[in-house]
């Protein structure tokens, strides 16, 4: 058949040139590699996955209208391909826009480019955290649902327009009173800002991962989405269960206790001294009670 021979002269041909390859050329071929590696991994965490399946059945079809000579359908086929790439970036915005944010946000450019934002050391003080954790704690016990979202070094204006402004101090009562059933503002995600309550009722967007757990909820899904758009640390206090999560660059930690919370958000968010003050006020507690 012409198309088995046509096979047989690519080999040969490709053959011929393995000699004139360069060390330049194995490089070009390791990098395009990779990059093809990254692509698919996306592919497959996003809806592109399901799109390319559709593709691939498609293609298929073509070739088997190519191996039975149906002219017709090759014909429509080739005319229609001519607005498949289109076609493919129009379904694929929100993920090709996703993975240009998440190219922007890596530490190569954030390296290169600094543009002088804050230390971790100064985004939440000790005792922001521990009354964060307090009131995460409390929350737990009582089997009340939380979304607390905590601005790093992306600003997270865009997520406070969607709620109620607010700016209060951080403390566990505020926070367990805006998260209380059936209060105006207890629906929604908090911002967090500068050791401030920045805003409440936020609207958060789903994660579009096929990987995570079908058990979870909605507040688990938007916290996750929240950590994959932008370098935010994200706390969720599930109501079904009561169990406490920390998401961070779209990682999920799940059943954290009151230690575990604490040490997640002061690697992530506090000083690196905030385990030896504590430690220290504990020790002086003590020396009172005695």
């Amino acid at each position: 058949m012409q198309i088995i021979s046509e096979i047989k002269d690519y080999i040969n041909s490709m053959f011929t040139y393995i000699g004139t390859i360069d060390w330049q050329d194995y490089v070009e071929i390791i990098i395009v590699a990779v990059l093809l590696y990254f692509i698919m991994k996306w592919i497959h965490n996003t809806r592109a996955w399901f799109l390319l399946k559709g593709l691939l059945v498609i293609l298929v079809f073509v070739l088997l209208a190519y191996l039975f000579h149906m002219d017709t359908i090759l014909w429509l086929s080739g005319n229609i391909l001519q607005f498949a790439v289109i076609a493919i970036i129009v379904v694929l915005q929100p993920e090709l826009r996703k993975a240009l944010e998440a190219l922007g946000k890596s530490n190569i450019f954030g390296s290169i480019l600094d543009l002088g934002n804050q230390n971790n050391d100064s985004i939440l003080s000790d005792e922001s955290i521990r009354e964060l954790v307090r009131a995460c704690s409390q929350m737990s016990r009582a089997m009340t649902g939380a979304l607390i979202v905590i601005e790093k070094k992306e600003s997270l204006e865009r997520i406070d327009e969607t709620g109620i402004r607010l700016d209060a101090d951080i403390t566990s009562q505020l926070l367990i009173n805006i998260f209380e059933k059936n209060t105006p503002l207890h629906d929604g995600a908090v911002t967090i800002r500068h050791n401030r309550i920045s805003a409440a009722t936020c609207y958060l967007h789903n994660t579009e991962s096929q990987t995570i757990s079908k058990e979870l909820g909605t507040r688990h899904r938007a916290g996750l989405g929240m950590s994959e758009e932008s370098d935010a640390v994200v706390v969720i206090v599930s109501e079904e269960t009561g169990r406490i999560s920390a998401a961070y660059e779209g990682k999920l930690q799940r059943n954290l206790s009151e230690e575990a919370l604490t040490q997640f958000l002061t690697s992530n968010l506090g000083s690196s001294d905030s385990e030896d003050e504590e430690n220290q006020q504990g020790r002086k507690r003590r020396r009172r009670r005695s």
